[in-house]
């Protein structure tokens, strides 16, 4: 577990200081004398050879991971696996990809123009998952981008990087139900995504789903620092599958509206 704790380790530094600095006031609010318990970490990629959902999971199978489910995502026109370590106290892993050849030409050329700038061997290392944006961008192409597809935008301004850690409210002792965890966090000023209802999933489903808004951070564009969202916290309850075991995969009907944690 070493390898993975340091991988999740770097991630979590990159994910707090880049993408998500509220994190650190999520965890006050909600630590009750022990680490919070991250049920899973979710990544954002294009399907393009050079970076696609391959490319980021093989650090991840490099480690013990192993691949378990696949996920469609028609309207938002995107595709998903999920992977698993087999010491159960291990995050999985949630990685997406933007099928490019489903958007517009000027979509797909803007995006393989920036993909191509990416180096080869900085995709050998293992840091490029936390290592932020591998091109130039300035805030045009990004709001050309974001203007066809919220996703396309958000991952051509950030890079690489965890989209959202999420916290296991099956964990937690003083709250046992995800509205609970949602009434503390909007009195303590936290905006909670409400695409599809506030809470997505149920207990028939055997999950249940929430996260904040994404905090809006600077980013380095070439011709400007500009705010635009960045990173968000969700929470999740797992409920029992029929061997008695607490459910594991996702729901794509409730994945889909946590991606909307991103939109402006």
């Amino acid at each position: 577990m070493e390898r993975v704790e340091q991988l999740f380790n770097a991630l979590w530094q990159d994910y707090t200081q880049r993408l998500c600095p509220s994190a650190g006031q999520v965890h006050d609010l909600l630590e009750e004398g022990e680490p919070l318990l991250n049920d899973h970490i979710a990544l954002r990629t294009f399907n393009l050879p050079q970076v696609g959902l391959d490319r980021l999971a093989a650090p991840f199978i490099a480690i013990g991971y192993k691949p378990c489910g696949k996920y469609h995502f028609e309207a938002k026109k995107l595709y998903a696996e999920h992977f698993e370590h087999p010491n159960p106290l291990a995050p999985k892993v949630f990685i997406s990809e933007l099928m490019v050849g489903q958007f517009s030409s000027l979509l797909q050329e803007t995006v393989r123009d920036l993909v191509n700038q990416v180096p080869e061997e900085a995709m050998h290392d293992p840091a490029f998952l936390y290592g932020g944006r591998l091109w130039d961008l300035d805030y045009a192409t990004y709001e050309l981008l974001s203007a066809e597809s919220e996703y396309a935008g958000w991952l051509a301004a950030h890079g690489f990087g965890a989209n959202h850690f999420t916290v296991s409210i099956n964990q937690l002792e003083q709250f046992t139900e995800i509205h609970e965890v949602n009434h503390l966090l909007r009195h303590n000023g936290f905006v909670i995504n409400e695409s599809g209802g506030e809470v997505k999933g149920s207990p028939e489903v055997m999950l249940e789903q929430s996260s904040t808004m994404a905090d809006r951070v600077p980013v380095n564009f070439s011709d400007g620092v500009r705010e635009v969202p960045g990173g968000f916290y969700e929470f999740a309850k797992r409920y029992p599958a029929a061997d008695g075991e607490l459910y594991r995969g996702f729901v794509e009907a409730s994945a889909d509206k946590i991606f909307e944690s991103t939109n402006q």
